[in-house]
């Protein structure tokens, strides 16, 4: 039957309610189910994410991906969204069950005016340099207090503010943002920019921090408290959230954090300062930051220190902790500069010893 290509046995295809089958090279969803079989495009509309691995609820298939969802005998998304995979006949002779190779309906996906914002090309337009400035002290919003930390980070823009740079300063506190999903975890590839979370939650409040690090700062200082020998759990909850911009790399090639430097404040009763400022250098290392010559200042009173009014004594007293953010934010500027003078950075790059495992979606 030209056209057309077998399945396999009815009775074995039953088995299953969603299963993907793949015929030279070509993907298809088979669904089973209220005694019917259905066959639709294996790959959604929105990432490519495999259909056939998805589940049914209700009358729709879900994308195990990111959970889109298509009526699963018309291929047709949810009303109102616009969208749908292509659908494939299929019919049943001596016990095979057969399906025609040519969709009897077409994609839909939706249009371009929609792109999300955070899809825009990386232009820096003119200006002075900009420094924005990231809290990630936790603490009750209705009980505010001293944070040392955010106080060495004030006096660091304020500087920069002094030196002719324009300035920002984002509290992690204040946004409302849901932790990373682990969409990384079912594949490369379902890890997008912008982040899923981000497309498809019109009130998480990350995309300001997306936006800030991406397209508007040239500068990035990160301030921290030490919590049991780490960083916050606002800076842990916020770098899980970046493994959409590292791994734009490993999936495309395409370098998101270019001609950009970071630097970090980290204060608190607890030491463990090198350590904390290691873990965030490897990590903003990895995202494509640039760091000036000692890229952190540090405060701890040690392990015994737990008079902890007297640790916020001393950094609101003491000068040279203040000097230091100064002096960090000075520095930080002084390297800006000179990428901004031309320095550029490239917008690819080989990854050594790592890969994408799809390099056909570049």
């Amino acid at each position: 039957m030209k056209g057309w290509k077998d399945l396999g046995a009815v009775d074995a295809l039953k088995s299953r309610e969603v299963q993907p089958i793949d015929l030279d090279g070509q993907t298809f969803a088979l669904i089973y189910n209220d005694g019917v079989f259905s066959a639709l495009a294996g790959g959604c509309v929105h990432a490519g994410g495999p259909l056939g691995e998805g589940r049914l609820k209700g009358d729709y298939l879900v994308c195990p991906w990111h959970g889109w969802h298509f009526h699963w005998r018309t291929g047709e998304g949810r009303p109102g969204y616009g969208v749908a995979v292509p659908r494939y006949e299929t019919k049943v002779e001596g016990g095979r069950l057969w399906v025609r190779t040519t969709p009897s309906t077409e994609a839909k996906r939706k249009p371009a005016h929609t792109a999300h914002p955070l899809t825009r090309p990386i232009e820096r337009g003119p200006g002075p340099p900009r420094v924005v400035g990231i809290s990630t002290t936790v603490m009750n919003r209705n009980q505010p207090r001293y944070s040392t930390s955010e106080d060495l980070l004030q006096v660091a823009l304020d500087h920069a503010t002094s030196q002719g740079s324009e300035t920002k300063l984002i509290k992690l506190n204040d946004l409302k943002f849901r932790a990373c999903e682990g969409y990384y975890s079912k594949s490369a590839h379902a890890c997008t920019w912008p982040c899923t979370i981000t497309q498809l939650d019109s009130t998480d409040e990350l995309d300001r921090v997306y936006e800030a690090l991406i397209y508007w700062a040239d500068v990035v200082i990160i301030a921290s408290p030490i919590r049991w020998g780490s960083a916050s759990s606002l800076y842990f909850k916020m770098i899980e959230r970046m493994n959409c911009v590292q791994n734009q790399l490993t999936t495309h090639d395409r370098v998101l954090i270019r001609n950009k430097v970071a630097a970090f404040i980290i204060t608190g009763g607890q030491d463990n300062v090198q350590a904390v400022a290691g873990q965030m250098m490897m990590f903003f290392g990895e995202l494509g930051f640039l760091f000036p010559q000692f890229p952190f200042i540090g405060h701890s009173r040690g392990w015994s220190a737990e008079d902890m009014e007297n640790n916020v004594a001393y950094v609101r007293e003491t000068e040279h902790l203040r000097n230091g953010a100064k002096e960090l934010a000075g520095r930080s500027l002084d390297m800006a500069r000179e990428i901004l003078a031309g320095r550029a950075a490239p917008t690819t790059a080989e990854r050594g010893g790592r890969k994408a495992g799809h390099p056909e979606s570049a």
